[in-house]
C-alpha cells in the first residue's frame, strides 16, 4: 500500500509542476536524492516519465519532468488500485468497531 502512495505522491507532484528539481522532490516526499534518482530513472525506463534538460539554461542540471500518456494511464491505475486498498481497509475497520 505505502508503495503505491508514494509513487502516487511523485506523478502528481511531477504533473502539477514539471519543472521541480529533484532536490525539491525528494524534500518533499522524504525520499534521498539516490533514492529519488533511482525511482525517477526507473519511472523513465519503464516509458511512464519522460525527462529533458532546459537546452537555453546555462545551468545543464535542470530539467522538466513530463508523465507520458503511458503515465497517466498508470497514475490512474495507481489511483484506484489505491483507493481500493484505503476502501477495503475502512470497511475492515467499521466491521472490527460494530463488532
Amino acid at each position: 500500500k505505502k508503495n503505491y502512495y508514494e509513487i502516487l505522491n511523485l506523478l502528481r507532484k511531477i504533473e502539477s509542476n514539471s519543472k521541480i528539481t529533484q532536490r525539491k522532490l525528494a524534500k518533499d516526499l522524504g525520499y534521498s536524492l539516490g533514492k529519488l534518482n533511482y525511482v525517477l530513472k526507473s519511472l523513465k525506463a519503464k516509458g511512464i516519465l519522460k525527462v529533458k534538460n532546459f537546452k537555453k539554461n546555462p545551468n545543464k542540471i535542470s530539467y522538466i519532468y513530463l508523465l507520458t500518456p503511458k503515465g497517466a494511464a498508470e497514475k490512474t491505475r495507481i489511483t484506484m488500485r489505491y483507493m481500493k486498498i484505503v476502501s477495503e481497509e475502512y470497511d475492515k475497520l467499521k466491521k472490527d468497531l460494530n463488532s
